[in-house]
C-alpha cells in the first residue's frame, strides 16, 4: 500500500484517480493537484460518492519547481503520477528529483514553443534518476503505453521476431458536435497538424500532416479511414525493440473533423506562435480551445466504442505470421463507472496500471525507463481485470498497404 500524488485534474486524472481509489488495497492514500483546484475538488466529490473514500485536493502550478517540490516534501508520496500538461514534464520531473520521488507520466515532454515531442528531453534524465536511486517511467497511458506493451507481450508469447509494426487507434464515438477534440484541444491540434512521420529500414521518413490515408473495417465500430500520423512510442519501440524494420501509426478521423481543421489552419488558429490583438499578445490556438467544448463536459454526450491496438508481422518457428491484438472500450460504459468517456478511460486506466507495478515494487529501477523495458505479464493481466480487456488473432497476412 502506498501513497500517491496525481498532478493534473482533466479526464484522464479524473479517471486515474477514481481507479486508485477502487483500489485500496494498492493505493492506501490518493492526493490530487492541480492549477484549478475547484476541479480537483469536483473530481474529489465524485470519488467520495462512488467509493467512499477521501481525496486530499491541493492547488498547484507544476510550472513551479520550488512549489512543487514543497508539496512534495510537505506529502511524502511514493510516486508522483504525471498527468498534466506534457510541457510540464522536465519541471515535474526536477521536483521529484529534489525531494526524492518517483516519478511517472503517459506522454512525452514537447516544448511549448515549437510542437515536436521526442524523448531525449526526458531520457537525458536517466543518470540523475539512476544517481538518486528513483524510478521514472514514462508512456503509461494507452498509446503510449498499452500499445507498447501489446508488442512486448506479442515478442515474449506469440512471435520470435517482429517485422513490421502498425499500431491503429480508432474512436468510433459520436458527441453530436459540430467539432470538438476529446481530449485537451491544444495538445491534440498540435499532435493531428505536425508532420507524419514513420521509422523505416533504420530512418525516419517524413510526409505532410493528414495526406496519407487508408481504410480499415475496426471490430465493433466499422470501416473508418484513418491517416498515417507520428506518435512518441514510435521512437521509443524504434530504439528498444531495434529489429522491427517498419513502425507506422494510424488514426482515424471523419470527414467533418478533417474539413474544420483545415479551415482552422488555413485562417491561422492553429498557430502555437503569438500574434498581437487589441495590444495584447495571444497564441491562437490557445483561444481556440478557450472556445471549444470543454473534453471532460462530453461525457454524458458520447455514445460508441473506440478500438486501438496493434498489428505486428513477424516469424514464429521460421514461418511469418501476423497477430492483432487489441482493445474495445464502450464510452458509455467507462461514463457509467467513472464519470468521464472511452478516450479518458483508455488513458486514466492504464496510468493506475503502471502506478500499480511501481508502488507495489513489480516493475522498478533506478533511471528513466520507457513501459515496453519491463515485462509484460503483469500489466497485460491488470488490463483484463481493470476494464480494458484485450484480445488476440491471427490475421490471413499482413497489411496490404
Amino acid at each position: 500500500m502506498a501513497k500517491v500524488l496525481v498532478i493534473g485534474a482533466g479526464g484522464v486524472g479524473s479517471v486515474a484517480v477514481h481507479k486508485m481509489a477502487m483500489n485500496p488495497d494498492i493505493f492506501s492514500e490518493v492526493a490530487l493537484a492541480s492549477r484549478t483546484l475547484p476541479k480537483c475538488e469536483a473530481i474529489a466529490a465524485s470519488v467520495k460518492e462512488r467509493t467512499c473514500r477521501d481525496v486530499a485536493t491541493y492547488q498547484l502550478d507544476a510550472d513551479d519547481v520550488t512549489a512543487t517540490t514543497a508539496l512534495l516534501n510537505e506529502l511524502k508520496p511514493a510516486l508522483v503520477v504525471n498527468l498534466a500538461l506534457p510541457y510540464q514534464d522536465l519541471n515535474i520531473m526536477d521536483a521529484c528529483l529534489a525531494a526524492g520521488v518517483n516519478y511517472m507520466d503517459t506522454a512525452n515532454y514537447e516544448p511549448i514553443d515549437e510542437a515536436k515531442f521526442e524523448y531525449k528531453w526526458q531520457w537525458a534524465y536517466h543518470e540523475r534518476f539512476k544517481a538518486a536511486g528513483l524510478t521514472a517511467l514514462l508512456g503509461s497511458g494507452f498509446d503510449p503505453g498499452v500499445t507498447s506493451v501489446f508488442a512486448t507481450w506479442l515478442k515474449k508469447h506469440k512471435l520470435d521476431t517482429i517485422r513490421t509494426l502498425d499500431i491503429l487507434d480508432c474512436n468510433g464515438g459520436d458527441h453530436g458536435q459540430p467539432f470538438a477534440t476529446n481530449f485537451n484541444p491544444e495538445i491534440n491540434i498540435r499532435e493531428i497538424t505536425a508532420p507524419a512521420r514513420r521509422w523505416e529500414n533504420g530512418e525516419w521518413v517524413e510526409t505532410p500532416a493528414l495526406t496519407i490515408r487508408q481504410t480499415f473495417d475496426f471490430e465493433a465500430v466499422g470501416p473508418k479511414n484513418m491517416y498515417l500520423m507520428y506518435h512518441e512510442e514510435l521512437e521509443s519501440l524504434a530504439h528498444h525493440l531495434p529489429e522491427i524494420e517498419r513502425i507506422r501509426f494510424w488514426m482515424t478521423f471523419g470527414d467533418a473533423y478533417i474539413t474544420h481543421l483545415t479551415v482552422l489552419q488555413n485562417v491561422g488558429m492553429t498557430r502555437i506562435d503569438p500574434v498581437l490583438y487589441e495590444g495584447k499578445e495571444i497564441v491562437p490556438l490557445q483561444f481556440l480551445k478557450a472556445v471549444l467544448p470543454e473534453p471532460a463536459s462530453l461525457g454524458a454526450l458520447t455514445k460508441g466504442k473506440t478500438n486501438i491496438g496493434d498489428i505486428a508481422t513477424g516469424l514464429k518457428d521460421g514461418v511469418e505470421k501476423t497477430l492483432y491484438i487489441y482493445n474495445i472500450c464502450d464510452h458509455e460504459e467507462a461514463y457509467a463507472e467513472t464519470g468521464n468517456q472511452a478516450i479518458s478511460y483508455t488513458t486514466g486506466v492504464p496510468a493506475m496500471i503502471g502506478a500499480a507495478m511501481l508502488v507495489t515494487g513489480v516493475w522498478g529501477g533506478a533511471g528513466v525507463f520507457n513501459i515496453e523495458q519491463f515485462d509484460p505479464d503483469p500489466y497485460m493481466d491488470m488490463l483484463n481485470k481493470h476494464g480494458l480487456p484485450w484480445q488476440v488473432k491471427e490475421l490471413e497476412g499482413p497489411l496490404a498497404f
